[in-house]
């Protein structure tokens, strides 16, 4: 286990996070559709090829989290994306669920499935060259949701997923994600990740998987999207450590968050300010997507002649989100940073 126990704590060193590379087919065609960008294998190709051959990424990016048909790719010099990372002291990793379907007989809850077959793909994973794996469920706030069973089946389902991983080799990030969608209130996304987490530490336990060789990706606490009230950051990095302090075993090495709904600088800010708090057991950092990848797509439009520009606003981001892992980024370094 100590080779785990080392490539999680190398996820969440200092100043740096995870840059989550791994949409889907469909998801990365809605990021191209925002842009005019067709989306195309080699197109697909280019992109990532961007994001991984950007000038220091490795100062502020500790991993990246890849998707199926991208840990196959190669650059244009013909290394595989896994070399052009690990040359840049980045760790690999793999999504490998495979998508939120309906939880039959609960409406409007999910489950994620994917774990038929995954033992051998983490094995084709582990000899491609990934070192840590990401596996997705969705939890929804309704009136009457979420109920305690999509919780349980969720968390069962992570547990599994990850006792694989650690088998394989492979640092399992558990990611359960409790939707911003809805007009619920700071407290009532505070009381669904607190019961989400209860299930999910409980059947990781009960699966015996080792949390110091594991990582945990969630949400922050924060209000639904269509709530009156928005709270400020401070309180939101206030309810969110006061939830992963009661729920989140210190022998975990380090949360990452998931940006979710947030903009780029909001999801920078409250990082910020959870960890100029301090004083908890684990890393707090990032693992975003589009918070990180936002401002690269809007700079790049599929043209070659913008990759420089593109590759600057990546390393801009990851730079502030660098700086918010030790609460001493500020707004005002948006335009003063370079």
């Amino acid at each position: 286990m100590s080779v785990l126990h080392d490539t999680a704590r190398e996820l969440v060193a200092p100043a740096k996070g995870i840059l989550a590379a791994d949409e889907s087919t469909g998801t990365i065609k809605k990021r191209f559709d925002s842009i005019g960008v067709e989306s195309t294998e080699e197109q697909r190709r280019r992109y990532r090829q961007l994001l991984f051959t950007t000038p220091g990424v490795g100062d502020h990016i500790s991993g990246v989290i890849l998707f199926d048909e991208t840990i196959r790719q190669t650059a244009d010099d013909g290394r595989t994306f896994v070399d052009v990372l690990r040359a840049s002291r980045v760790v690999p990793g793999i999504k490998v669920d495979t998508g939120a379907k309906p939880l039959a007989g609960f409406p409007n809850e999910t489950v994620t499935e994917g774990l038929d077959g995954l033992r051998e793909r983490l094995a084709e994973y582990a000899h491609l060259g990934a070192r840590f794996a990401k596996w997705r469920s969705t939890i929804i706030i309704g009136d009457v949701t979420p109920t305690d069973f999509a919780i349980l089946a969720n968390a069962h389902g992570m547990a599994r997923y990850a006792a694989l991983c650690q088998e394989a080799g492979i640092v399992p990030i558990v990611e359960p994600e409790i939707l911003m969608d809805g007009d619920h209130d700071l407290a009532a996304c505070g009381s669904a990740t607190d019961r989400t987490l209860d299930a999910l530490y409980e059947q990781l336990a009960a699966h015996r998987v080792d949390l110091p060789g594991s990582l945990l990706k969630v949400n922050m606490v924060v209000p639904g999207k269509g709530n009156a009230v928005q709270d400020d950051d401070v309180a939101i990095a206030k309810a969110t450590i006061e939830t992963l302090a009661a729920h989140v075993p210190a022998a975990v090495p380090g949360v990452v968050f998931l940006s979710g709904g947030m903009t780029d600088e909001q999801a920078t800010n409250r990082l910020n300010e959870m960890n100029r708090i301090g004083g908890f057991p684990w890393e707090l950092s990032f693992s975003y997507g589009r918070a990180l990848q936002a401002p690269s797509l809007t700079a790049w439009k599929g043209e070659e002649a913008n990759v420089e520009a593109a590759q600057a606003a990546l390393a801009h981001r990851a730079k502030m989100n660098g700086l918010a892992r030790s609460g001493d980024y500020a707004p005002e370094m948006e335009s003063s940073a370079a």
